[in-house]
């Protein structure tokens, strides 16, 4: 850059600070945004000025969290920028923000590492209805499951597949996730699995058993890259906020799994509709959410050479941390004794003499339990108890509620199912959130939820078979259910692992 350019850089540079002096030092910023977001944002659209040059020539566009560039420093750091005029200093400031690796899981970001503003609020409700979309179109199979056999010839074997391929698949594409997170980036990543959801909900629609398999897996890909890529977002978007929006992360995929279990079969009696219509229905929703996050695409800011190269390579090294196979630990087991328990507690009433009806309400009930669970767990964590101390909890509401199904099933079936809610809404909610506040940046965190949901996702595909298997073997309920109470304490043991205040290290 010639000393004219610089010149003449620093000139605009003095300009725009004069310009910007009113609403710094009083009134609402500009667009709504309050007092606290204007001066973050305000020091971001500054240092962007004075690095556009750099990021010019270089040519990236990765995209960052909102303000990270602001937390590069104040006015006067610009202004220094602006003066000085090289590439490197330009580099230097852009890359400071991003959260150090060095810093402790319970280290407070720099506050303007938060979007601002109603941004915020519209990020949020983003991912609230992604994560919605999780569930509906793969829970809403169990209600029809006896319909879509009736009508299609299908086994009971090959009816469980529609179920069991889904699981399959957000453990093998897993490992895929990131590679797209950096080829396409996140928010583009994040557009294309509702897009997938939205088509394999159409798929199911044709009048074939093929398609319906097809679309199923379809729908499973999408899932998959989402469960990885979203707790990503949140430690890159929200990590001043990680257990508040992890808690509504996790209460939103208990809720779209609790809307579609007790909602599809009443809508599908009261409309007349056939199960292939009702089944695509809930691919609406998948829409909702595709419009919503479609500005988000737009949420792109120049970077430096520097942070664009660390952007653009994967993260390695993981599988030789012990931290990170505790969390992936934790979540392979709360995922299979999530799974398993739900894929045969409507069973284990029924054979104990509640009607099908009310079995099936039972698991419901569950399902919206596990939504309280699941949003006050990491809502608590690091304010009232310890995670370590919550996972123990979590485990032990459960442990109580498998007790009680083993004593008395139908009598304090209520009970049993209020403790599973809890129980199992809190270890979901703490295995996210341990991947979040794990990872010392969002890198570290795609891959790290990317090997957990890898070995989690495939470990609990197992559990409803072996379940099923030891329950043909000893012809009683008694013996799977006293194999889940044994799993809980590896994952408690897990939990504690996982639970220390330490961030993975990888290479890369």
């Amino acid at each position: 850059m010639s000393d004219q350019q610089r010149a003449k850089q620093k000139q605009e540079q003095e300009q725009y600070m004069s310009d910007t002096a009113a609403p710094a030092t009083g009134g609402p910023a500009p667009g709504g945004a309050s007092a606290i977001g204007a001066g973050p944002a305000r020091a971001a659209a500054e240092a962007d000025a004075a690095s556009a040059d750099a990021s010019a020539e270089v040519g990236v566009g990765t995209e960052t969290g909102v303000g990270t560039e602001a937390d590069a420093g104040t006015e006067a750091d610009a202004g220094t920028e602006a003066s000085a005029g090289t590439e490197a200093d330009a580099a230097a400031e852009t890359d400071a923000p991003t959260e150090p690796t060095s810093a402790g899981p319970g280290a407070p970001p720099a506050p303007s590492s938060l979007p601002a503003g109603r941004r915020a609020l519209y990020l949020a409700l983003g991912v609230v209805l992604l994560a919605l979309n999780l569930r509906p179109a793969l829970v809403a199979v169990s209600p029809l499951a006896d319909t879509i056999r009736d009508d299609s010839g299908m086994s009971a074997a090959a009816t469980s597949l529609l179920t069991a391929l889904p699981l399959l698949c957000f453990g093998l594409l897993a490992p895929l996730a990131p590679r797209l997170g950096r080829r396409f980036g996140m928010e583009r990543s994040l557009l294309g699995t509702m897009a997938l959801i939205c088509a394999g909900t159409a798929l199911r629609l044709l009048d074939s058993v093929v398609a319906l398999f097809a679309g199923t897996v379809v729908i499973g890909a999408g899932i998959a890259v989402a469960n990885v890529l979203l707790p990503g977002l949140i430690k890159r978007d929200f990590p001043a906020k990680a257990g508040l929006m992890t808690g509504l992360y996790s209460m939103s995929l208990f809720g779209g799994a609790a809307l579609a279990a007790g909602v599809t079969l009443p809508v599908q009696q009261a409309s007349g509709m056939n199960w292939r219509t009702t089944l695509a229905c809930w691919g609406a929703l998948a829409v909702v959410a595709l419009i919503v996050w479609l500005p988000q695409l737009r949420s792109r800011t120049r970077v430096s050479a520097a942070a664009a190269r660390q952007a653009a390579h994967p993260v390695r090294g993981l599988w030789r941390s012990p931290l990170a196979w505790q969390v992936t630990a934790y979540m392979g087991l709360q995922s299979l004794n999530y799974y398993a328990a739900a894929a045969w507690l409507p069973t284990v009433f029924q054979d104990a003499g509640m009607a099908a009806g009310d079995a099936g309400w039972m698991l419901s009930f569950s399902s919206l339990l596990g939504i309280a669970g699941s949003f006050l767990a990491p809502v608590v964590v690091g304010r009232r108890l310890r995670p370590g101390t919550l996972a123990a909890l979590g485990a032990v509401l459960c442990a109580l509620g498998f007790g009680g199904l083993l004593a008395a099933p139908v009598g304090g079936a209520y009970l049993w199912m209020t403790l599973l809610g809890l129980g199992q809404g809190a270890a979901i909610s703490l295995a996210l959130l341990f991947i979040v506040q794990r990872a010392p940046d969002a890198r570290h965190a795609a891959q790290l939820s990317s090997m957990a949901q890898c070995f989690g996702y495939i470990l609990a595909a197992t559990g409803p078979t072996l379940l099923g298997a030891v329950h043909d073997v000893s012809h009683s309920w008694t013996v799977p259910l006293i194999l889940l109470l044994v799993l809980l304490v590896p994952q408690v043991v897990a939990g504690f692992g996982a639970a220390r205040e330490r961030h993975v290290a990888g290479i890369g």
